[in-house]
């Protein structure tokens, strides 16, 4: 298969690209809405993800748009710059700043994140994904789509809103349509299925049919019917020019005000961050395992948010919503992202009253089935089988990015993994031959390859334990490189503690690259092992 070939691999990126362009309709508005932005904005974002970062962009899966991580920042920035067109030009500042660190190669940390923190990242997302659209499929958004952080506004949170939901208000219409979804998503995942139909995706034939049923119980004036306050809600422009309208310019005369750049600078670190780690993710997750430039990516959403900027869009990242909901339809060139965008630009500008009737529990339908995509039990398994080192960071970071945010998530899932890795080397710097001694036995301690100052505390605990009146052999031969702070306590142990507790301490592998030590014991190694550094 060729994989890098648009024209021939369009059979799969043209389903892919309008699977996440409906995915991306409700999150480009729901975004704009939770950043206190004009609605609008997230649509042009979502265009410029599509069209600008998708063309520009090595990666051949990642999706970029409007993030959900950004909604805060986006909200008190505004506040604080007065007004939005202010706002705009920190935006344009902040894709500026981007641009120069893809050429500066700051994109390099990207090799720096744990694959652990990544794959709990990616399950925690997913898990996210279907707390959150559980009471929009049951017909209850009173929280915005594209809201991911746990705390909502209001003093609300996730599970608060779920309970609510569950217990207050359960709208039967939308909770048919969103079970129907499913199942015929499912349905489409069938063999007989998708060998005949799979070049439709099945979540557009959901969300076709989602609409017709809603439409007939209208017609009928059925009590089931889901009303315009739980459909997707475009603004419609009555021509051309009230079209055009919606796009708002930056007021650049304020661009040399010192809180614009404050912002700008917060918006480039945070966009950067959530970008770098998206494409991690995202790259993981590939079936053919390509992997993408992160400055080229940088680069990429330097310009795109310079260019949403202009044209009064909100700021963007690359988005793991969008970009794994690419994967799994299938996608296999950046031409789906691309395609994304323009259905985008085509719908809003043309037919925004035809989106308008789509019901929101259709889409949180697929959104549902996405997140069970990315937190797949069998995820859970696999990080369990790896052992403790790579479980606790994996699980510590889903229940921090459920818990918080995605940013503060994999924060605590980094510090989880530097403290597992930190353990680990700990334990690792060496090991008795033996784990039980008894009286007369020589005990033997063996020296790693690498001893770093991490190990000076288990060892010196490890020296002061020994039994009074033993026999110990420290063996470093081994060893290339045993920091001086280690030695040193291997040395004080040597001339102080042994001699005075009865241990009769024979050291072996330092003389030949430790020249001080030689006069320093009557029990070192007779027959050193030839020199390693």
């Amino acid at each position: 298969m060729q994989k890098n070939n648009y024209w021939a691999n369009l059979k799969y990126d043209l389903p892919a690209g309008l699977v996440v362009f409906l995915i991306a309709l409700p999150l480009c508005l729901g975004i704009a809405l939770a950043s206190g932005a004009p609605l609008f904005s997230g649509m042009i974002a979502g265009i410029v993800g599509g069209l600008v970062i998708g063309f520009l962009s090595g990666s051949h899966t990642s999706v970029s748009g409007p993030a959900a991580g950004l909604t805060a920042v986006v909200l008190v920035s505004i506040q604080q710059l007065g007004t939005f067109e202010v706002f705009l030009v920190a935006v344009v500042l902040a894709g500026l700043f981007q641009l120069a660190l893809g050429f500066a190669r700051a994109g390099m940390i990207a090799n720096y994140f744990p694959s652990n923190v990544i794959k709990g990242m990616l399950t925690g997302i997913g898990i996210i994904i279907i707390l959150k659209q559980i009471p929009h499929a049951l017909g209850y958004d009173k929280d915005a789509e594209g809201d991911f952080a746990f705390f909502e506004a209001g003093g609300s949170n996730t599970f608060l809103t779920i309970w609510d939901t569950l217990t207050l208000y359960i709208h039967p219409g939308a909770t048919v349509v969103a079970l129907i979804s499913i199942g015929i998503m499912l349905l489409w995942e069938k063999p007989a299925i998708k060998s005949k139909l799979g070049v439709v995706p099945g979540a557009l034939v959901a969300v076709v049919v989602s609409v017709l049923i809603n439409q007939g119980l209208l017609t009928l004036g059925d009590p089931w019917a889901i009303r315009p306050e739980h459909l997707v809600s475009i603004p419609v422009a009555s021509d051309a020019a009230a079209f055009l309208a919606q796009f708002t310019l930056p007021d650049f005369s304020q661009i040399m005000n010192p809180k614009v750049f404050s912002v700008a600078f917060t918006i480039c670190i945070v966009a950067s961050i959530e970008t770098l780690l998206c494409l991690e993710a995202v790259d993981k997750i590939d079936p053919f395992l390509r992997t993408s430039d992160p400055n080229r990516e940088l680069k990429a959403q330097g310009v795109g948010n310079m260019v949403s900027g202009l044209l009064g869009g909100l700021p963007l990242t690359s988005v793991i919503v969008r970009s794994s909901a690419n994967v799994n339809a299938n996608a296999r060139t950046k031409t789906s992202a691309i395609l994304h965008g323009f259905l985008l630009l085509v719908c809003a500008a043309l037919i925004p009253a035809i989106l308008n009737l789509i019901p929101l529990a259709a889409l949180a339908a697929v959104l549902i089935l996405t997140g069970y995509k990315l937190a797949k039990i069998s995820v859970f398994k696999e990080m369990w089988g790896n052992g403790k080192y790579q479980w606790w960071p994996f699980i510590i970071t889903v229940v921090a990015v459920v818990s918080t945010d995605l940013l503060t998530g994999v924060g605590i899932g980094l510090a989880a993994s530097a403290f597992a890795i930190l353990r680990g080397n700990l334990k690792n710097a060496y090991f008795f031959q033996k784990k039980e001694y008894h009286a007369g036995d020589l005990i033997t301690i063996k020296l790693s390859q690498e001893v770093s100052f991490l190990n000076k505390a288990a060892i010196k605990l490890t020296l002061d334990h020994l039994p009074e009146n033993s026999k110990v052999l420290i063996d470093a031969s081994d060893s290339a490189y045993i920091d001086f702070d280690v030695l040193e306590s291997i040395r004080e142990f040597a001339k102080e503690k042994a001699p005075k507790n009865g241990i009769e301490l024979t050291l072996k592998g330092f003389r030949d690259k430790y020249k001080f030590w030689e006069a320093d014991f009557v029990h070192s190694d007779p027959d050193p092992q030839p020199s390693k550094g």
